[in-house]
């Protein structure tokens, strides 16, 4: 680290040897002096913080950054503001201020005004951003954004930007696994992010101790072959942006990522939640105060002659005076409607619910079959021609010769090539993370995962999941993560745990993402077609035992044939009885209805599709017409989405129904791999025949 030169000048009162100051060498009058007033500037927003919370006026949610002003300082510069990118953590308002944000906009923040930049106070408070200028709107989620720095770096990377992402987090966030999932695809991939870790020794009561053997916890990556890592004084701001230059200078030479590590001290408790008094000792809390960055700051300019006692009290009191006067005018803002509540959940599809072409749609004569399969691989493969920025990656997507465990994607790698159909390590999180991030690059990139090999190995993404159900909503419409995540679920194909889950009971639950599940291969193309080319986040279910299932074919459709969300599809009109279903259940279904024939049940089969939106329109109309209804599902009975429709239809359609709606799922437990077991588990056709007759008998 930096040491600061002799000083001939007698320090001033709060900084006791010459060692306490900094060495400003290389830097120039007007840059020091701007640099202490951002300095200053920040460090009044963060005591006007905890006024506000004081007086119970706002900022509810404050995690001073006291302690840090050094690289908070020091990257924020090193930002170029409306090029780079910077994704910074909820401590970071000296970074965002110095990064571009006004004093203004992040009083707006504090206060959750509906001017607020970040997301118009949907975010909490003192989660700085302005999309605007490249900074990122990061989660509450701690570091999970390095997932996604991760996934834009690899964008730049692509397309041969000169970019730098900047990826920042306190010391515990190290400790997450998907932290280590960033690192280690950043380094594999050599992507010019800069992982900036402000290493304060504590998350919030837990020491540094109880989170990793090492103390510069950077230590803790020095195996990763591309990964330049550099240490510096996280309270000096000029060693602190000395370092940052060197971080920069590294990754925009190709050679991979780089690791800046910053001693820090956090001088305050970690939020207006937490009191610090309580676990850590007196004299460890007065030994930070006297190594405050702010007045050794103060004390070097002084000392090294670069400025005067009058200038820096000028400064500081017209620093004073804007904290005022912002504060004043930011007051009296608006405070975000509650009805908005429901704005920005999802942007608008290409083709919406009433814009369907499908009833237009008549096959043409010589038009080729195709199986389920296949119309997904000639959907995907149609949308990479016609947009050069759609990307697919994940597990087997891209092996020369395996290409997919279901050959799902055969064909995509040798058409499209490496750089734009390529494998993942096995990590779904990272798998999705990154696809949310490579879309902030560009508003048309388009990215298509394989979220896991298996629908059931899915449940480490959903941390990343998440993210992507609410970056619409959390930033007010500024961003929409364009990504389809594939995913082969369901059973029959006797796989047994880890091979036959469905997973659409817990994804419908989330405000935010759309959820389809064809059942034919039309409706396979058409439902790709709409997923790839809309904005926001599509979960595509394939359910692996109709990959080659022969009744799912149908003719190719023509190229403008593309299936809305929301919209269900009458597989078999009848008069009896309504059959609602989805995804494998539908030719359970369809057979169960030829079977019923010889009752005199004339069954009605409906095709969901689209479970995120669904069709109540549809639905409830047909439940009116036969007055009962069926929802069957293949997933377990408790906690299914069919529980879903058959409440929406009990308590909307009572008066209309001549009995109880009846509700089918597989058994409540896990499906075992031996034939006997899956078949004892998974429902069957005998169980909807068996399901309809009772409810016709009612």
């Amino acid at each position: 680290m930096a040491k600061a030169k002799e000083m001939k000048k007698t320090p001033v009162t709060g900084v006791k040897t010459r060692q306490d100051l900094f060495d400003t060498s290389g830097f120039d009058k007007l840059t020091l002096l701007d640099w202490y007033t951002t300095q200053h500037l920040g460090r009044r927003l963060d005591e006007k913080a905890a006024n506000y919370l004081k007086m119970a006026k706002g900022w509810s949610y404050h995690a001073p950054f006291a302690g840090h002003d050094g690289i908070q300082l020091a990257l924020g510069k090193v930002f170029r503001s409306g090029k780079d990118f910077l994704f910074p953590y909820y401590r970071d308002l000296l970074t965002s201020l110095a990064a571009g944000l006004t004093v203004e906009e992040i009083i707006a923040n504090g206060l959750s005004k509906d001017l607020d930049v970040a997301g118009g106070g949907r975010h909490m408070s003192n989660h700085f951003a302005k999309i605007s200028i490249g900074l990122q709107n990061s989660s509450s989620c701690t570091g999970n954004h390095s997932q996604q720095a991760a996934g834009l770096a690899r964008s730049i990377k692509k397309y041969k930007g000169d970019e730098v992402v900047y990826c920042s987090t306190g010391d515990s966030t190290t400790s997450e696994g998907y932290y280590y999932e960033a690192v280690n695809g950043a380094d594999r991939e050599k992507l010019p992010l800069i992982f900036v870790i402000q290493n304060n020794k504590y998350g919030i009561s837990v020491p540094l101790r109880e989170q990793t053997t090492n103390p510069v916890v950077s230590d803790n990556f020095r195996g990763f072959t591309n990964l330049k890592i550099l240490l510096c004084d996280g309270r000096d701001p000029m060693d602190s942006y000395r370092t940052m230059v060197l971080a920069r200078e590294y990754v925009l030479s190709g050679k991979g990522p780089a690791m800046v590590h910053a001693d820090c001290d956090r001088i305050g408790s970690h939020s207006n939640s937490d009191n610090h008094e309580l676990y850590r000792t007196k004299e460890d809390i007065e030994s930070m105060k006297a190594r405050d960055p702010l007045p050794r700051m103060r004390a070097t300019l002084l000392a090294a002659g670069i400025t005067t006692e009058q200038e820096l009290v000028a400064i500081e009191e017209l620093n004073k005076k804007a904290v005022f006067a912002a504060a004043d005018a930011v007051e009296l803002l608006a405070e975000p409607a509650g009805e908005t509540y429901s704005e920005f959940l999802l942007p608008e599809p290409v083709v919406g619910y009433t814009d369907s072409s499908e009833a237009r749609w008549k096959p043409a004569a010589d038009a080729p079959l195709l199986t389920f399969r296949e119309g997904i691989l000639h959907a995907m493969k149609e949308e990479f021609r016609r947009n050069p920025n759609t990307f697919l990656f994940g597990q087997d997507v891209a092996s020369e010769k395996k290409q997919g465990i279901f050959n799902v994607c055969k064909g995509m790698l040798d058409e499209f090539g490496n750089d734009r159909v390529f494998n993942a390590p096995i990590a779904e999180d990272y798998i999705v993370g990154t696809a949310n991030g490579m879309t902030r690059y560009r508003d048309d990139i388009r990215v298509v995962v394989e979220g896991a090999e298996f629908a059931d190995y899915f449940w480490p993404a959903m941390e990343q999941l998440i993210e992507c159900t609410h970056d619409y909503w959390r930033t007010r419409g500024q961003f929409a993560p364009a990504v389809v995540i594939r995913l082969a679920s369901g059973g029959y194909i006797q796989g047994g745990m880890y091979h036959s889950q469905n997973l659409e009971g817990t994804f419908t639950t989330l405000p935010g993402l759309r959820v389809v599940c064809p059942s034919f291969a039309d409706d396979a193309v058409g439902l790709m077609r709409n997923a790839i080319r809309s904005r926001g986040t599509t979960m595509f279910l394939e359910p692996k035992f109709l990959y080659n299932y022969r009744p799912t074919s149908t003719p190719m459709p023509p190229e403008d044939f593309i299936i809305p969300f929301g919209k269900a599809r009458i597989r078999r009109p009848g008069t009896s009885v309504t059959v609602v279903t989805y995804g494998t259940p539908v030719h359970l279904c369809l057979q169960a209805a030829e079977i019923l024939k010889a009752d005199n049940i004339d069954v009605e089969v409906i095709d969901l599709r689209s479970l995120a939106p669904w069709d109540k329109e549809l639905v409830f109309e047909r439940v009116k017409s036969t007055g009962r209804c069926v929802v069957v599902h293949e997933d377990k009975k408790t906690g299914g989405f069919g529980g879903e429709v058959a409440s929406a239809v009990g308590e909307e359609l009572f008066r209309f129904l001549d009995a109880p709606v009846a509700r089918l799922g597989s058994k409540d437990t896990p499906v075992g791999f031996a034939k006997s077991l899956e078949s004892a588990t998974l429902i069957n056709v005998g169980d909807v025949v068996r399901t309809i007759r009772e409810t016709m008998a009612f």
